[in-house]
């Protein structure tokens, strides 16, 4: 790809090209822009011919690269004070910023590390041209580092894919900087974080700020000392106390003894200066003197805090009863609040934005900033002691929980009200603005509160812990999501309730691909159930927890036995009212999977009841997963064109299924990927494509899920896009060396990259991917990769030439039921024996003819080109060539070119131009006598 070029792009372009940046979906930018949904396909079409890309993803790339501004960095504060000093320092930093990838700066609280940042960040972001952030770790409790960072820079989450990842990712198109700013609290989480994301990716420097190293290799320390006296620590009361008193004056020296008894603090002098207006600079030393007696402390930094905590002291004793109890109670807040928050824990709400304003004059309050303000680190450390002290704590956090969950039920509601604009996908906004980031704004109180609340079953902390998930998950927060709903359980004031919030936990650790965690706790939600006396849910709960551990085996470290999910459904079957059309229906989806011990394996004279029950209910998500198991009958059956024509209705159903909570997750991400599967088992390679650039589209799915890459990866090398499958191999083993669970049917994908190699001549990435296909299978090879293991062999074969007749003989093995790839085995095995002058060369075609049966269009054309080769007929070689074209697979179409007299020019060209966008890799041919 070519950066920076100039582009003629349409203002309307123009506009698609920044809704793809920000990750909308087609329906999202169709209401958003107001044009219709096929008008945004059009420009999107003519965005990816005019910028050279594959697909919307690397568009999205693009429009992150045109906006914002080279070097701006997300959420750097503007200084509405003048900075002074810390020349040095600041030159220190940005010398170890041009070096280094990693710089803390050192120092006490309230020293003034956060605004030496902001200087730093400042002069050292022209040179970062993708920018970056600036992230306040103040608010964010241990654990969600990476959301704090993700939601600066608008980052998501998907299945498969980390946040860590996400954030890796985002900050890897270019030299970016990522300033973290107070980490003391968080020290070994975000050390752990910042490690993760430096060995990860190459173009990203962190600024970071802390009390103390993060300890991580390679990383340089600035020290930030006090303010010298007699220059500079008197410059900044100067300039403060002019701002709070434009006629103020004072002599020289006092000045700079009181400069002295702060210790040159930049935050304890600022705040004496706030008072210099009312006290002047002899009534400050005398305050300060009273105070500094009643504390006691050591020298060096302990000193420094006990004069910033007799400022404290002294400016917290000089407020009005009513200012005091607002300070005190401010402190509850974990971030930045607004006056409606402020409000809401205040003891006299009538007189808050009055009361805040003169905290704000005071120094002990900051902002306001975007509408929101907020107190110190150290400033909160100091009123939160003092709330403690006044007794009055218990009260304020009982606020502070009832404001939360008000606050969290009124984002689901913004969150609700754009859901009818965009069906099928998370709104963008409400009435009261940008949902996500008002939730971002107030996540980290969210949590707060929710952890602090008092333990126990109530309705408040339950409120909000269901709000919190709702709002994660929209927010493609995914892996904090169970945990969220777990907590609900935990709270719940009843069982009915609790069973329902873990079975959200359980859709949700669907949504990860965490079947084994699923399934666990959908028979925790059924005990729920049981205990509340509601056997119809108990019955739903049991009934989807054996559909799970039938239809998706590969995501249990250790399979559940047979006769314990028939114990399981006996056990439903007994609990729940069979004449509830959802009982009904969830009971014969599990009776479907579970007819036979062999799990993936649907009865097939269960599958119409089972269809007809999901259809009575007119839920969209129990109608596709019942047609799932009649897409797996028909491949089981060898109907690869009716399981193509199934999938395609199951990816219709999507739109209709709502994308804000976890339910519909595991039947969208199947969709998807049986689609793409069931496009390729029939041999209809272009409907595989468009349905894996759509999986990759998802707002939910992502292009660096398993599921994007293992459905996008094999119908790329069964077309000759090689070039584009390699690109995407890294990610395909970075997103199975991290999943959480075997996921074996990815193998089939791994597999296709171990082919692309062969088909190179790279035989020993070839070696490396077969193998790795081999152990990602595993333990369930014949139910995943048999047959495709068997094509990969004999087409590698066929390519280099080898007269080996082993890959013939696996090609037409005894393949199980709920192998796909059959077709494909027997089609490129019988090529291999005619190629390879194998004896019964014409028996092992006709016996691949009856068994493709018209079902597979890359097959068919194999075997068309086979029997072209078998026969010496330049005829149904010439055949063979046009039914590559029709389904796009230009390797295999110059391939059979070389085998008809006269058009191996044409071939030769065709090669060469497929031996370019593979980047001048290892040569492609037909390999030895034209193969």
């Amino acid at each position: 790809m070519t950066y920076g070029r100039p582009i003629d792009i349409s203002q309307r372009e123009a506009e698609v090209l920044a809704a793809l940046g920000a990750r909308l979906s087609n329906a999202q930018i169709s209401g958003r822009l107001n044009i219709s949904v096929r008008t945004v396909e059009s420009h999107i079409s003519s965005l990816l011919r005019k910028y050279g890309v594959a697909d919307r993803w690397a568009l999205a790339d693009e429009a992150l690269r045109r906006s914002p501004p080279p070097g701006h960095l997300t959420g750097l504060p503007s200084p509405r004070t003048a900075f002074f000093g810390r020349a040095a320092e600041r030159d220190l930093a940005l010398g170890l910023l041009g070096k280094a990838r990693l710089v803390t700066l050192l120092g006490t609280g309230g020293i003034g590390k956060t605004r030496l940042a902001v200087a730093v960040a400042e002069a050292a972001a022209p040179s970062f041209p993708l920018g970056g952030a600036f992230v306040d770790l103040v608010p964010v409790r241990d654990g969600f580092v990476a959301q704090a960072v993700a939601s600066a820079l608008g980052v998501t989450e998907r299945p498969g894919q980390t946040l860590e990842d996400a954030v890796a990712r985002h900050l890897g198109r270019g030299r970016s900087l990522l300033v973290l700013d107070n980490c003391e609290h968080l020290v070994d989480a975000v050390a752990a974080f910042t490690e993760r994301l430096l060995s990860g990716c190459a173009t990203v420097t962190v600024l970071a700020t802390s009390r103390e190293p993060l300890g991580v290799p390679g990383e340089q320390t600035v020290p930030v000392p006090p303010l010298p006296l007699g220059s500079d620590a008197e410059r900044l009361f100067l300039d403060r106390a002019a701002a709070a008193d434009p006629g103020f004056a004072a002599a020289r020296a006092d000045v700079t003894e009181l400069c002295r008894r702060l210790d040159g603090m930049p935050l304890a002098i600022e705040m004496a200066a706030a008072r210099s207006a009312s006290l002047g600079v002899a009534g400050l030393l005398s305050a300060l003197d009273d105070v500094l007696r009643l504390l006691t402390g050591g020298r060096g930094p302990v000193e420094r805090h006990r004069s910033l905590r007799a400022v404290l002291a002294w400016s917290h004793d000089l407020l009005t009863g009513d200012e005091q109890a607002l300070f005190r109670r401010l402190s509850t807040f974990a971030g930045a609040f607004d006056l409606a928050a402020a409000t809401a824990v205040a003891a006299d709400p009538r007189h808050t934005a009055d009361l805040l304003g003169r905290l704000v004059d005071k120094s002990l309050v900051a902002g306001p900033a975007r509408g929101r303000w907020r107190l110190p680190a150290t400033v909160r450390a100091f009123a939160a002691e003092r709330l403690e002290d006044g007794g009055d704590g218990g009260a304020v956090r009982h606020q502070y929980l009832e404001w939360a969950a008000a606050t969290a039920a009124g984002l689901e509601g913004d969150l609700a009200s754009g859901l009818d604009s965009s069906p099928g996908s998370v709104p963008e906004s409400g009435p009261g603005g940008d949902w996500r980031r008002d939730f971002d704004a107030v996540a980290d109180d969210l949590r707060a509160a929710l952890a602090d609340a008092p333990p126990g079953r109530a309705a408040v902390p339950h409120r909000l812990a269901r709000s919190l998930a709702h709002l994660a998950y929209a927010r493609r927060f995914l892996r904090e999501v169970p945990g969220h709903h777990e907590e609900a359980a935990r709270r719940a004031p009843t069982p009915g309730e609790a069973a329902r919030d873990l079975r959200d936990a359980a859709d949700a650790a669907h949504a990860l691909i965490d079947t084994g965690r699923a399934f666990d706790l959908l028979l925790a939600s059924a005990r729920s159930s049981r205990a509340a006396g509601d056997g119809n849910a108990e019955a739903v709960a049991l009934a989807f927890a054996v559909a799970t551990a039938e239809r998706h085996p590969s995501g249990f470290g250790t399979e559940i036995p047979h006769e314990r999910l028939r114990e399981l459904l006996d056990r439903a079957s007994a609990a729940g009212d069979h004449r509830d059309p959802l009982v009904a229906a969830h009971l014969a989806a599990a009776r479907v999977w579970n007819a036979r011990q062999e799990k993936v394996t649907p009865e097939p004279s269960l599958i119409s009841d089972a269809v007809a029950a999901a259809r009575a209910t007119g839920d969209p998500v129990l109608i596709c997963a019942a047609l799932d198991a009649s897409g797996i009958g028909a491949l089981a059956a060898g109907r690869f064109r009716d399981a193509h024509r199934i999938a395609t209705e199951r990816l219709g159903l999507l739109p209709a299924m709502p994308r804000d909570v976890p339910y519909p997750a595991p039947e969208i991400t199947d969709a998807f990927h049986m689609a793409s599967s069931c496009a390729v088992a029939a041999g209809d390679l272009p409907a595989a494509l468009r349905a894996a650039r759509l999986a990759s589209a998802d707002d939910l799915i992502g292009d660096r899920s398993p599921v994007a890459v293992s459905t996008l990866i094999p119908p790329l090398v069964l077309t000759g896009e090689l070039d584009e499958a390699l690109r995407h191999a890294p990610a395909l083993w970075e997103v199975r060396e991290r999943a959480d669970s075997p996921l074996a049917w990815l193998s089939p994908a791994v597999a296709a990259i171990a082919l692309a190699h062969g088909l190179l001549g790279e035989e020993v990435s070839f070696r490396l991917w077969r193998a790795r296909a081999e152990r990602v299978a595993g333990g369930h090879r014949s139910r995943y990769l048999a047959s495709f293991a068997a094509f990969v062999d004999a087409r590698t074969a066929l390519r280099s030439g080898r007269d080996d007749l082993a890959p013939v003989e696996a090609a037409f093995a005894d393949f199980p039921p709920q192998d796909w790839y059959r077709t494909y085995a027997r089609a490129a095995g019988a090529e291999l024996a005619v190629a390879a002058g194998h004896p019964d060369a014409a028996g092992r075609l006709a016996a691949a003819l009856s068994d493709t049966a018209g079902e597979n269009d890359w097959a068919a054309a194999c075997l068309t080109r086979a029997a072209g080769r078998l026969h010496h007929d330049p005829d149904e070689l010439s055949a063979a060539v046009e039914a590559w074209e029709r389904i796009g697979a230009r390797y295999e179409r110059a391939c059979t070119l070389l085998l008809i007299p006269g058009r191996e020019d044409e071939a030769r060209k065709e090669l060469a131009a497929l031996r370019e966008r593979t980047d001048a890799r290892s040569p492609i041919t037909a390999g030895p006598a034209g193969r």
